[in-house]
């Protein structure tokens, strides 16, 4: 509470702070305007009858709800990150481009993952528009309307991806994460005046039993997102005209999660792929489609299929991300480069094997350990069928886990700043 207080104090953050705010609610104007010939009735029987929804709606930032401007949200962004970052495995080029290059490097990386989001965000508006015609949500709409929707909600989630990137200029949390985040609470009232006007003795063992799990996903987030190995770094001293520099010990502190809350991000876009995936092929085939959708309906309804499925993802997101954003021979480049060195261990090769080492077996804690979280509500809903706990849960993870890395940021700024 001190630190919030404190970033008002300082006329830079506090802009900051403004123009963030200023930006989200543009956001959650955008997601209250919706796109013409919309069934209201039908789309809300849509999203209470299907899991997959939900988790889509949650992706944009409610924008789902009323078939807003923005329903696709941040989905084509994530996605096409996604897909660039698993084609720095494929193309040599595209891997050089990103670890080589440094920020310009970076800086191009992901102009190119904006420019992939446009063709990403029409496929998936086109595919979803005539889902949603096919199931009553829209009116009857011409080929001329069609494609006036396509390119309105398109616009959307490239205004809504540029929104993003502005807050993430801004140093304090990320865009994208904000966004989501955003989404999630701004659904916190209806939320709240739902379960009070159904509240009956009956379903008291129900709210207490969802009370429980938030805690224990609450408290387990903070434990993994607050934990780290430090790795004990000593200098060298080195001697420059009548000064003596170094000879001092400090540590390099690797997070038990290294990724943060971007492996649930990333496992809940890949397990929608397959319903656009379905939409796409009633366009040339309804057959065909009726079998994927079944097909897809059939995982998705099998809450334990579903769960094993989401936590493997979640922990090789949770590795792969790590083995994005961490390299241990970048570190142990940068270590020597500044006379730093592990004691014990020869710079260069040798440590940047000892920490990619140390990384893997904290990343493996990290990620079973989040896969678990992300899974948990899945579990108890399995058990007592209470139907609400899947989307709770991982509203919860992403609700705590962005909150902390705000927070975070927000201290180094404070840091920076000399703020005593």
């Amino acid at each position: 509470m001190t630190n919030f207080l404190n970033v008002f104090k300082i006329r830079d953050l506090r802009n900051k702070v403004f123009i963030i705010l200023g930006l989200l609610a543009l956001f959650r104007i955008m997601a209250a305007i919706p796109t013409p010939g919309v069934n209201v009735l039908a789309l809300q029987n849509l999203l209470n009858s299907s899991q997959l929804f939900s988790f889509l709606n949650l992706f944009s930032g409610g924008g789902l709800s009323n078939l807003s401007i923005v329903m696709l949200g941040v989905g084509p962004y994530i996605t096409s990150t996604i897909v660039m970052q698993l084609l720095t495995i494929v193309f040599p080029n595209l891997k050089k481009i990103y670890y080589e290059e440094g920020e310009f490097g970076r800086a191009k990386f992901n102009r190119l993952s904006r420019w992939l989001t446009v063709p990403f965000a029409a496929i998936q508006a086109f595919s979803f528009i005539n889902f949603l015609g096919a199931q009553g949500v829209l009116n009857s709409l011409s080929l001329t309307q069609v494609l006036m929707n396509v390119v309105i909600i398109t616009a959307g989630s490239v205004a809504l991806m540029w929104i993003g990137e502005l807050i993430s200029e801004q140093g304090i949390g990320n865009g994208i994460s904000l966004i989501i985040f955003a989404g999630i609470v701004s659904a916190l009232p209806s939320t709240i005046q739902l379960a009070i006007s159904t509240y009956t003795p009956q379903v008291l063992p129900s709210y207490i039993a969802f009370l429980a799990i938030s805690i224990i996903v609450i408290a387990g987030v903070v434990f993994i997102n607050e934990g780290e190995r430090k790795v004990p770094i000593s200098y060298a001293r080195r001697i420059r005209g009548n000064k003596m520099y170094g000879g001092v010990s400090s540590y390099l502190p690797l997070k038990v999660n290294q990724a943060g809350v971007i492996p649930i991000i990333f496992a809940i876009s890949l397990l929608l792929f397959p319903q656009f995936l379905a939409q796409i092929t009633g366009l040339f085939s309804q057959d065909l489609y009726f079998k994927l959708n079944d097909l897809v309906t059939y995982f998705f309804n099998n809450l334990w299929l579903y769960g094993a499925l989401y936590f493997i993802l979640v922990v090789i997101f949770t590795y792969f991300y790590t083995a994005v954003t961490f390299n241990p021979e970048e570190i142990s480049k940068n270590l020597q480069k500044s006379g730093g060195f592990i004691p014990g261990l020869r710079p260069g090769d040798q440590t940047s094997k000892f920490l990619g080492k140390i990384i893997n077996r904290t990343t493996l804690f990290g990620s079973i350990f989040l896969g678990l979280i992300a899974v948990l509500p899945i579990i108890v809903q399995g058990i007592t069928n209470i139907q609400f706990f899947t989307l709770g849960g991982t509203s919860i993870l992403i609700v705590v886990s962005v909150a902390l890395e705000t927070m975070r940021q927000v201290d180094s700024q404070l840091t920076v700043r000399q703020y005593e």
